[in-house]
């Protein structure tokens, strides 16, 4: 089926095949020698091994050509999934040492066109700050970059990293500076803190959408906030239940989420180090939340309604995933 996907990070989307290759080229010695030795330390086991192995990963890009492998690399497994746009987190002050900022974006503009011309799939840029970085005011580098480069492939602005201990509030100035250019604020808050992050990231940073959200439904004023407001929660059910934000998928909060009449989009985070793909959390929530296609269908629709696309070419883009789910009906009709 046709999808889009809004919340997946380059940097935790690239496979085995890819990081192994990028290793060797750059002398970056890895616990782990081979495709499978990578996929068993990809296998998530505890946040800090999360970090340890993005870090890792990080310490693989070291040039720019590095980032254009990895950005068509993940466009193609996109192509290949149908998902036909995909709005990109990236965290480029991680990798500025070794590869400007610049150099950066123009490599991964490099690979964007490409991939458009092969494939067909297009994709929107989000560089986004790690929460702990300190000097808090080595972010507003960052974010005079990002507003200089909107429509140079950059769309929005992001906050990752780990919630304990980093409000947003920390990012005010960071953040109005983003809003005074009009640039999205796409926060993630509402994982591993509850709805105090979330409130900070809609009243502080002014968030277009909330990365993750799903611990809003501990404060009901929030709930209701959300749903007359409408602001999208971008949910990843298997990131929720690796970093124990929920215990299971069977009781993972996105059944009420859904009778709370929340917005919310279907998303991967990290697929590989989640052992996960867009299409295969589709498919997760289907089988263990019995959805059925009407309701899987609308999931798809809302990450269109919520991206960052101009008006024009969301309606484009519906207009699309109606012909495309109309015609996967009809093809079910007939092998029933």
């Amino acid at each position: 089926m046709p999808k889009v996907e809004l919340h997946v990070h380059l940097e935790g989307s690239i496979l085995p095949e890819t990081l192994l290759l990028l290793a060797k080229k750059n002398n970056v010695t890895l616990p782990a020698k081979s495709i499978e030795e990578i996929r068993k330390w990809y296998r998530f086991s505890s946040f800090d091994h999360f970090v340890e192995v993005y870090f890792a990963i990080c310490s693989c890009l070291r040039a720019p050509e590095d980032f254009e492998l990895i950005v068509f690399e993940f466009l193609k497994n996109q192509a290949r999934q149908n998902i036909k746009y995909s709005e990109v987190i990236f965290t480029p002050f991680t990798h500025v040492k070794r590869v400007s900022f610049d150099e950066q974006l123009a490599a991964i503009n490099k690979a964007r066109e490409k991939a458009e011309k092969e494939y067909g799939v297009t994709m929107g840029l989000v560089p986004d700050l790690a929460r702990n970085m300190r000097p808090v005011e080595e972010s507003l580098k960052v974010v005079d970059w990002a507003i200089k480069n909107m429509g140079n492939g950059i769309i929005g602005f992001g906050l990752g990293g780990p919630e304990t201990g980093n409000p947003p509030e920390l990012f005010a100035e960071t953040f109005a500076r983003a809003k005074n250019a009009n640039l999205p604020a796409l926060p993630h808050a509402g994982e591993t803190e509850g709805a105090d992050s979330v409130w900070g990231a809609i009243k502080t940073l002014s968030a277009k959408r909330i990365g993750h959200g799903v611990r809003c439904l501990e404060d009901p004023g929030l709930v209701k906030f959300l749903r007359e407001n409408q602001i999208p929660l971008d949910v990843s059910v298997t990131s929720n239940v690796c970093l124990g934000v929920a215990d299971s998928i069977e009781n993972h909060p996105l059944p009420e989420l859904l009778s709370e009449g929340l917005f919310v989009t279907i998303n991967s985070d990290d697929p590989p180090m989640f052992n996960t793909t867009l299409t295969e959390e589709y498919l997760k929530i289907a089988k263990t939340f019995d959805f059925g296609k009407e309701t899987i269908k609308q999931l798809a629709l809302n990450g269109v309604k919520a991206s960052l696309l101009p008006g024009e070419e969301k309606l484009k883009l519906t207009s699309l995933f109606e012909k495309e789910f109309a015609e996967l009906g009809k093809e079910l009709l007939g092998r029933n």
